[in-house]
C-alpha cells in the first residue's frame, strides 16, 4: 500500500492505494458525449508507462532511432514528449488537493487535461496531477510522476489472487451495455450498445492477432469470440489456406491441443501478466485479454438476465423479455488497435504497414 504525497512539502494528496495493472481503455474516447465511468477501481493505482498529453512533437520531428527507443515501430501523427510514468487513480481517492481554474482545456463537458496539469497541492500550490472527466473520456486523476512521490504505509499486504481464485470469482464484463449520454433540453438520453471495454480490449487484441497471424488467414472459436474477431480478421488477411487456428485457453480450462497456433488467454488484472501453459513453452503464440472479457468468452450467456428485486430469490429472475441488442455489428476500438500495433516490432513488416496505413486512411471504416 503507498499514499503519494507531494514532492514540494510532503503533503498527502491520496488515500492509501495498492497498485494494479492499467487497464487497456485507460486511453479510450469513446463515441460523442457519452458519460463514462471511473476508469480505476477505489483504493488502486496503475502507473502508465508511456508519456501522455502535451507537449506534442510530429513524426517528422522524431528521429527513427529515437522513436524505436521509445518503443515506437511505426509512423503516428504525433507523440507526447511529457513525462512518463503517470499514477492514474480514480478522482474520489485524491484529497488536499484542488482545481486550477485556468487550466480547463478545451473540453465541452468537463475537463480534459489539454492545458496540462489542472491540480494543485492545496498546502503549497505545486500542481500535482491531471484530472480528467469530460465527456467520451473515462474518468481518472493522473498524478504527476515529477509532482509526486508514493510513500509506503503501513496495512494489509495482500497477495495477488491465484488464477483459480480468479475463476471462481468469476467477475466477468459483459459484452453490451447502457450507454448515458450529455444530453440537451430532454436530459440524458442512454441507449443500448456494446461495452466500451469490449470494444478497447477487442482493439489491443486483434493487433496482436494479426501478428501471430503471420499475414495468413485466422480461424477464431465460433460464438462470442467469432462475433468479435472474425469479421475484421477476415477483412485484414488473406483468403484461403493454410488456416491459423486460434482457441480459447487459460486457467480452469483444458489444455490446448498440439494443433493450436494462436491462444487466446486472460491478463491478471493486478500484476499485468498474460497467462501461460504449464510445463514447458508451447509453440503457440498468446494474444492477451483482459481477464473479465476472457471469462465470457469460455462461459458466454445467452442473454443479460435482469436481476429479481423485492423478496424473491437471489437465484431467480424477473420475467422480464432480455434487453435490447446492439444496432451494428461490433467494432473493435481503432485508436486503441493503432496504439497497440505501432507498439509492436512486427509493425515493420510490410503486410502490417500496409494495414496500418489503409486505418490511416480511413479505408477500413466499416471494421471500427
Amino acid at each position: 500500500m503507498f499514499v503519494f504525497v507531494c514532492a514540494g512539502c510532503g503533503a498527502a494528496l491520496t488515500t492509501p492505494l495498492s497498485e494494479v495493472s492499467l487497464p487497456v481503455h485507460a486511453r479510450q474516447r469513446y463515441g460523442n458525449g457519452a458519460q463514462l465511468p471511473v476508469l480505476m477501481e477505489p483504493g488502486t493505482f496503475a502507473v502508465d508507462p508511456d508519456p501522455w498529453g502535451g507537449p506534442w512533437r510530429m513524426w517528422d520531428e522524431i528521429a527513427p532511432d529515437e522513436a524505436e527507443a521509445r518503443g515506437i515501430y511505426a509512423p503516428v501523427h504525433a507523440l507526447s514528449d511529457s513525462t512518463p510514468g503517470a499514477s492514474v487513480i480514480a478522482p474520489g481517492d485524491t484529497r488536499g488537493t484542488r482545481l486550477i481554474p485556468e487550466k480547463r482545456g478545451g473540453a465541452c463537458c468537463g475537463l480534459d487535461g489539454a492545458d496540462g496539469p489542472n491540480t494543485a497541492c492545496e498546502t503549497c500550490g505545486l500542481p500535482v496531477a491531471t484530472r480528467v472527466d469530460d465527456c467520451s473520456l473515462w474518468q481518472q486523476v493522473r498524478l504527476s510522476p515529477d509532482a509526486v512521490r508514493r510513500v509506503p504505509v503501513d496495512g494489509v499486504h495482500a497477495a495477488p489472487l491465484s488464477w483459480t481464485e480468479l475463476v471462481e470469482r468469476g467477475e466477468e464484463t459483459p459484452p453490451f451495455e447502457p450507454i448515458a449520454t450529455w444530453g440537451g433540453r430532454s436530459g440524458s438520453v442512454p441507449y443500448w450498445s456494446w461495452s466500451p471495454r469490449w470494444e478497447a480490449a477487442a482493439g489491443h487484441a486483434l493487433a496482436h492477432l494479426l501478428v501471430a497471424s503471420q499475414g495468413q488467414p485466422v480461424r477464431v472459436p465460433g460464438g462470442p469470440a467469432a462475433d468479435v474477431f472474425q469479421r475484421a480478421l477476415d477483412a485484414l488477411l488473406p483468403a484461403g489456406p493454410p488456416t491459423r487456428r486460434a482457441v480459447l485457453a487459460g486457467p480452469g480450462q483444458p489444455s490446448p491441443d498440439a494443433g493450436a497456433d494462436i491462444l487466446l488467454v486472460p491478463v491478471h488484472p493486478r500484476t499485468g501478466r498474460t497467462w501461460a501453459p504449464a510445463g514447458p513453452a508451447a509453440p503457440a503464440h498468446p494474444v492477451p485479454l483482459p481477464l473479465g472479457v476472457w471469462l465470457w468468452l469460455v462461459s458466454p450467456r445467452p442473454y443479460l438476465p435482469v436481476p429479481a428485486s423485492g423478496r424473491m430469490p437471489e437465484d431467480v429472475l424477473r420475467d422480464d423479455p432480455p434487453p435490447p441488442l446492439p444496432r451494428h455489428s461490433f467494432r473493435a476500438d481503432r485508436e486503441t488497435f493503432r496504439h497497440t500495433l505501432v507498439r509492436l516490432p512486427a509493425v515493420r513488416s510490410p503486410w502490417l504497414r500496409t494495414i496500418l496505413d489503409d486505418l490511416t486512411r480511413d479505408t477500413t471504416a466499416g471494421l471500427f
